[in-house]
């Protein structure tokens, strides 16, 4: 019971859970080397690469019938031209990048191709005798196109095409499998029934029932629809021809109406109807979700692009990176996930886990970056229990979040309070004093609370004792309200409230009593209090005089 958002969100999460960050290759030491890694691990360097490709393919084009041999030995030195630069590639390559060249497909199928392909410069004439044309091995370099499509912004119609058909293919070979079932049924029908009909209209030499391999291809043929009626006509012929002679065991060659048209009937309906709509069933419903997810702005295509990023923070491959190289780590992304500096205050409001050692975790960054998306496009994702069950984070051994970002903040925000209270105190109260407070007014920026606060106090030796004068305090971060009561040598009855909020606020008080030497009129007497607590929550700090409360939303 999700709603659509929540559906999309969820399967943002799969997505995220089927990828993981790879170990980037390392850059080489040696300086020759290294300069070679920069060139041909830039973007750049594929594109140019592309280009040739489609040089290659024009050239190819311009192969024609009777063309002369001067155009001929033209088109021969270019594709020498074009070998040598594609050698050169793959050699490059092989320098720069050592056995981390042969670990991904692509590079494979580029060095089997400049194999091959340099075999049919030298072999051709043996190559195209006994194999296939050396010009089919050129063509196949055109697959690599695909590779670099999406480095092209343009190109996301393209990509959508292509990733729709690469998630139609388990389908597809499925319909093939149930075509060839049908297909192999009725082509043993066909050689019982209509083996021996004579040649007419559909029926020829090639395209018959008399072979299984024949009845295979007419069987492929009519499965498009394509000459189904001239094979009815044949197969129903029931003129001018012999009839059977079971004396001598003569089949005859004449068709049957009934079972022509009932056979042919059952097998277009089965094939054409049926199955070959599979197809176009399969591939429009993996489009329609292909373009859905382009829709939603998140798709494999930036989940691939965080993880190539990820390579260059951690090359290593450990899925970890540091909390002071995120800020960066988010200006480098780009679209939809990219966050630009300055990006301080959007890290803490999204609230990302810190794991021991302040080491940030690939997914929980990711996550925060999905929730963040959905939240600018105004679809907010609300928690929920099919939500938590995909949002399990590994037990590896590393992952132990100990805070976050935004519990970082708070923890900083607290101690900064807290010593310039101290710092307060000790200026207030470092040159002695007496039984009395005096008023004071004092103005701290970071928290928002006007509170006030009275009470009366008597010395332990109980020679004298004096009224707490009111005192006012306004911050900038205050919500709730809470109270504070007592006598004697506790904190005196006051209230403070928050002014932008008004829900019962707890306190968590750790009174510090001063030491003799610390003390300011020096006997002993404790003449302020240190207030410090944790809080558990959104929480805001009041302060009157030289006591300070840190006030929390929930219980602690």
């Amino acid at each position: 019971f999700m709603t659509e958002d929540q559906k999309k969100y969820y399967n943002a999460m799969k997505k995220m859970g089927s990828k993981k960050p790879l170990k980037a290759i390392p850059r080489p030491r040696w300086r020759p080397q290294a300069i070679v890694f920069e060139i041909v691990t830039n973007k750049k360097f594929d594109m140019i690469i592309m280009l040739f490709i489609g040089f290659n393919m024009l050239t190819m084009t311009l192969d024609h019938y009777k063309q002369s041999e001067t155009f001929s030995a033209v088109l021969d030195y270019l594709n020498m031209i074009f070998i040598c630069i594609f050698s050169s590639e793959c050699l490059m390559k092989i320098f720069a990048l050592r056995y981390h060249y042969f670990i991904e497909p692509w590079n494979l199928f580029d060095f089997v191709v400049v194999i091959l392909s340099i075999l049919g410069l030298v072999l051709s004439d043996l190559i195209e005798k006994y194999f296939v044309s050396p010009t089919l091995l050129r063509v196949v370099r055109v697959a690599k196109v695909g590779r670099v499509l999406r480095l092209v912004k343009g190109a996301k119609g393209i990509r959508t095409l292509l990733f729709a058909l690469a998630m139609s293919l388990p389908a597809l070979f499925n319909i093939c499998l149930l075509l060839f079932l049908v297909m192999f049924i009725f082509a043993i029908f066909g050689m019982s029934f209509f083996m021996h009909v004579q040649d007419k209209s559909g029926l020829d030499d090639v395209y018959n029932f008399k072979t299984f391999g024949q009845s295979m291809i007419l069987l492929f043929q009519m499965s498009t629809s394509a000459g189904w009626d001239g094979v009815l006509d044949g197969i129903i012929n029931e003129e001018g021809c012999l009839p059977p002679n079971t004396d001598e065991g003569y089949p005859g060659n004449c068709g049957s109406a009934t079972i022509g048209i009932t056979y042919l009937l059952a097998y277009l309906v089965i094939s054409f109807l049926i199955v070959i709509n599979m197809y176009i069933a399969v591939i429009l419903e993996n489009y329609s979700q292909a373009t859905e997810d382009v829709q939603e702005g998140l798709t494999d295509d930036d989940y691939d692009m965080y993880y190539e990023i990820w390579q260059q923070f951690d090359p290593d491959g450990t899925q970890y990176i540091r909390l002071d190289q995120l800020s960066d780590f988010l200006d480098v992304l780009e679209p939809p996930l990219q966050i630009h500096k300055p990006n301080r205050y959007k890290i803490i409001s999204m609230d990302i886990p810190i794991c021991r050692g302040d080491v940030m975790f690939c997914v929980d960054i990711l996550d925060a970056l999905t929730k963040d998306f959905f939240a600018r496009k105004g679809n907010p994702i609300e928690e929920t229990a099919e939500l938590g069950e995909v949002q399990q984070r590994p037990d590896e051994v590393g992952y132990e979040p100990v805070s976050s970002t935004l519990w970082r903040q708070r923890e900083e925000y607290c101690a900064r309070l807290i010593q310039h209270a101290w710092k307060r105190y000790k200026q207030r109260h470092g040159g002695g004093g007496g039984g009395t407070d005096g008023s004071g007014d004092d103005q701290q920026a970071d928290a928002c609370d006007n509170g006030n606060e009275g009470g009366t106090r008597s010395d332990d030796d109980g020679n004298g004792g004096g009224a707490g004068s009111a005192g006012n305090d306004t911050g900038a971060r205050a919500a709730g309200t809470s109270s504070i009561g007592g006598g004697g040598t506790t904190p005196g009855s006051g209230e403070s409230k928050g002014i932008l909020g008004g829900s019962q606020a707890n306190v968590g008080i750790v009174d510090h009593s001063l030491s003799p030497r610390e003390s300011p009129d020096g006997n002993g007497d404790p003449q302020g209090r240190q207030t410090a607590v944790l809080v558990e929550s959104d929480g805001f700090v009041t302060k009157n005089g030289h006591r300070v409360v840190i006030h929390s939303r929930s219980p602690s």
